[in-house]
């Protein structure tokens, strides 16, 4: 019996401490929001507590809060209690937010809440909203637009976006700061600069607004089908008119933050048409022309000329690429130089791109540049288009001739009618003597002839001039570095000797010393003129044992000799230019 009232009171000694128990608990209206929304957190506790810590709110701003309040029922006899502390927040950013432990305490003892998570997303078209008397009246007062020039465009036209800002005229913007950038994920876009914010008159809902045009976009999509213009969230601070009155009756105005969005634009994204696509067609939409120009067209072989082939007018420029020139394999073609200007415009990408190509001919000879062709679409007229250069023809008048436009002896011969040289059969072996001249060999003895005692008594007589040359050869003889840096010395020279003919002609200059550098390299380690990057030089270098600091030092003199055709350049910088390619290639040479 003992035992069983100890159990029944253990338990309710139990049941006591149980209901004791303190609850202090955080919960959130919503656990995913778009960024223009607001969120309600209330930290609720039923005991009656103080010392009430809230959590930075990091990520959100505070609206409102705290808001204090307190009930207490009784329901069957018992008694309950909550005292809660109300926020409310707006996120700044996009991503997981976490409303952090807020702290209370009670007899003593401190208590902490559970962390909150939030979604938050891009704007929604329909937020909530957390509105005092003067923020409602902002609802018909402030509206930010995104008009879009075309709705249905084809793939890889420009869409041009605008974002507007409409006011109502008793309302003032004091600043306003971008709170969430729409991502343009499957699109390629350009913002376009607005120099200074200027002050319109326009409409929205048939009623006279004030707007300003916030930002600007070039769009080109990328996919086909219904893509989706995230929207624009700025953060405004906006000075409204209230309904209190000075005692002029004059009315007053309240500053307030206010967050607009512009809505989701959807666009239907048309493929490019099939009928009609040329073969060769690479995806450039727009209207554009095509020209090859050449610096010069008669030259001497070994001496350079530019090709600048430039793609000119208005479209997708900076996502197109170049056609590649047919140049004939007896002219050797330097990596070409990439030019791209252009602006962007509310039309697209309007301006050029351009490759510009050094070509040197090896021999003499007439060459042709095959016409180089564009194909595009035009989405204006709705059709694929075809532009092409005109062909060059390029003379070289001096040099050597070119082996492989040699005609063998047994093939050669001249147009119709000409005659061909034969050899008959029966003078097939006319060319081997058969006639001879023989003489019988000296049958004199040679033991003890003059000639047996020259080869006897001669080492005899040459061992003291050994002994000399032996003894002296440290002043005579050149060591191995020496040789291999006298080898070196004259190599250097033998391909900068044109480079040193220029001195005093910038351009000239350096485009010799260029094109030497590039020939020892081909000479020494058989690179190919098409593989003469810089860090194909870099690494092939470095696979041959060459010291890094000689390696950076070749190609910060290629770089140098880039830059310095359009830079000005005196005697003296051409001269200490020469001499450290000298030095460069011997050094090169030591090693390889």
């Amino acid at each position: 019996m003992k035992n069983l009232v100890y159990i029944l009171f253990s338990l309710f000694i139990g049941l006591s401490v149980v209901a004791q128990e303190v609850q202090f608990e955080a919960k959130a209206s919503r656990e995913k929001m778009g960024i223009n929304e607001r969120v309600k957190i209330e930290f609720t506790i039923d005991k009656d507590a103080d010392n009430f810590i809230a959590p930075d709110f990091k990520g959100f701003k505070r609206l409102a809060g705290p808001n204090q309040s307190v009930s207490q029922s009784w329901v069957n006899g018992k008694s309950s209690f909550q005292k809660t502390y109300t926020y409310f927040l707006e996120p700044e950013r996009r991503g997981k937010l976490t409303v952090g432990q807020a702290e209370i305490e009670y007899q003593g003892k401190v208590y902490k809440s559970s962390p909150i998570d939030i979604e938050v997303t891009a704007a929604v078209d329909n937020p909530n909203s957390y509105r005092s008397i003067a923020k409602s009246k902002l609802s018909d007062a402030i509206h930010l637009v995104a008009e879009v020039s075309k709705t249905r465009p084809y793939l890889n036209e420009e869409v041009y976006v605008v974002y507007k800002l409409f006011i109502g005229r008793d309302v003032n913007i004091r600043n306003y700061r971008v709170l969430d950038d729409p991502k343009f994920a499957d699109f390629w876009s350009q913002n376009i600069d607005i120099e200074q914010l200027e002050v319109k008159e326009g409409e929205y809902g048939g009623e006279p607004y004030q707007y300003v045009e916030l930002r600007k976009t070039l769009l080109y999509p990328q996919k086909t089908g219904e893509l989706v213009i995230e929207p624009l969230t700025v953060s405004l601070s906006v000075q409204a008119p209230t309904d209190r009155r000075d005692i002029f009756g004059r009315r007053q105005y309240e500053y307030i933050d206010k967050t607009a969005s512009a809505k989701t634009r959807k666009l239907q994204v048309k493929p490019l048409p099939e009928e009609g696509k040329p073969a060769d067609f690479t995806g450039a939409v727009g209207q554009f022309d095509i020209a090859l120009n050449a610096s010069k067209t008669t030259l001497e072989a070994r001496e350079s000329l530019s090709a600048n082939l430039k793609i000119s007018g208005t479209g997708n420029l900076s996502l197109m690429s170049l056609p590649d020139l047919k140049i004939p394999a007896s002219l050797e073609v330097y990596e070409p130089e990439r030019k791209d200007s252009y602006r962007t415009t509310y039309r697209g990408l309007s301006g050029y791109i351009s490759n510009k190509y050094t070509i040197v001919p090896e021999f003499k000879g007439d060459y042709k540049i095959a016409p180089v062709k564009l194909s595009f679409f035009d989405p204006k007229e709705e059709k694929y288009k075809t532009v092409a250069t005109d062909q060059i023809r390029i003379n070289v008048e001096a040099g050597p001739e070119d082996p492989s436009r040699r005609p063998s002896i047994a093939s050669e011969s001249s147009e119709a009618g000409a005659r061909i040289n034969t050899i008959s059969a029966d003078m097939s072996f006319d060319y081997i003597a058969t006639n001879t001249k023989l003489k019988p060999a000296n049958q004199s003895n040679f033991f003890k002839s003059k000639s047996f005692w020259a080869l006897f008594i001669s080492p005899l007589l040459l061992m003291p001039l050994f002994i000399l040359i032996k003894k002296n050869s440290s002043r005579f003889q050149l060591s191995e570095a020496g040789k291999k840096q006298r080898k070196a010395n004259q190599l250097a020279k033998k391909y900068l000797g044109e480079a040193k003919k220029n001195l005093g002609d910038k351009e000239l200059f350096f485009d010799a010393l260029e094109r030497a550098l590039h020939n020892y390299l081909k000479a020494k380690l058989q690179i190919a003129t098409a593989e003469m990057s810089k860090d194909k030089i870099k690494l092939t270098l470095s696979e041959n044992g060459v010291e890094e600091q000689v390696v950076q030092s070749f190609i910060n003199l290629l770089s140098t000799c880039e830059m310095a055709k359009y830079s000005p350049s005196s005697n003296e910088a051409m001269n200490d230019e020469y001499k450290q390619a000298t030095q460069i290639i011997s050094q090169l040479d030591k090693t390889l």
